[in-house]
């Protein structure tokens, strides 16, 4: 008989532990070479081999390193999201693992996207740092990756600190859309999208390719990083219960 809930039934059978551990053993390895692969030829070719930019010489080099950042700290927070809905709709534990391991790894990137671009605005701008729209909102994303981690610590109970720190990242999605188009809302001293337009990317080819490829190298690592995590994690509550089972059979 088909099941009453097929969506549902769907992200059981994804999230069942065992298939997710069988899955991602096979993934990681394939992950490791994409990984490897496009940060060495990404770098290579945005580093060393793509054009200068007329005006901002060599220092545009740093694009490389920051936008993939800035866009990995913005896919980390949609799959931070993402995990909290369906660990609330469907109270399923490896999306709430998934979430908890995402957080830390979304901060990094997050932080690594700030840390570039004051490099990169020191020489374009003149200054480390300005109170600019794009600027705030991401500093904002940062802290809202800190206070998931928080409020997961924050509790003894991990069903309740998971079931806050999901709501927190789902109200939190707002800030996005803020990321995304504060240069367009707003007069801010960072350059518009160049990419990502209706109208087409503006960029030269020979600067767009590796950037693209340094996205992807940043984006392989993030399933490495969260495959990793989450199957530590779940190696770790596998050896606490085989622990509470031990001592609750040791006592009399």
């Amino acid at each position: 008989m088909a099941s009453p809930n097929p969506s549902g039934g769907f992200f059981h059978r994804l999230a069942n532990p065992a298939r997710f551990q069988r899955l991602s053993a096979w993934l990681m390895p394939w992950l490791v070479l994409i990984t490897l692969g496009c940060f060495g030829a990404g770098l290579y070719y945005g580093l060393y081999a793509s054009p200068i930019d007329y005006q901002q010489k060599d220092t545009v080099r740093i694009m490389y390193v920051h936008v993939p950042a800035a866009w990995l700290a913005m896919m980390s927070y949609s799959t931070l999201a993402i995990s909290g809905f369906v660990a609330l709709v469907w109270r399923h534990p490896l999306a709430d693992i998934a979430g908890a391991a995402t957080a830390p790894i979304g901060a990094v990137f997050t932080f690594l996207a700030l840390f570039t671009g004051a490099i990169w605005g020191q020489p374009t701008w003149g200054t480390w740092w300005v109170w600019d729209a794009r600027l705030t909102s991401v500093l904002i994303l940062f802290f809202m990756f800190l206070g998931y981690i928080a409020i997961r610590n924050a509790f003894d109970d991990q069903a309740r600190a998971g079931r806050a720190a999901s709501l927190l990242a789902i109200v939190g999605v707002v800030i996005l859309p803020i990321i995304k188009f504060s240069v367009d809302w707003w007069n801010t001293l960072h350059q518009p999208a160049s990419v990502s337009k209706l109208s087409g990317s503006s960029m030269d080819p020979a600067m767009l390719r590796p950037l693209l490829i340094m996205a992807v190298a940043y984006m392989a690592l993030f399933g490495v990083l969260l495959l990793l995590r989450m199957r530590l994690e779940l190696t770790r509550r596998r050896v606490e219960a085989l622990q509470m089972a031990r001592a609750g059979a040791a006592t009399p």
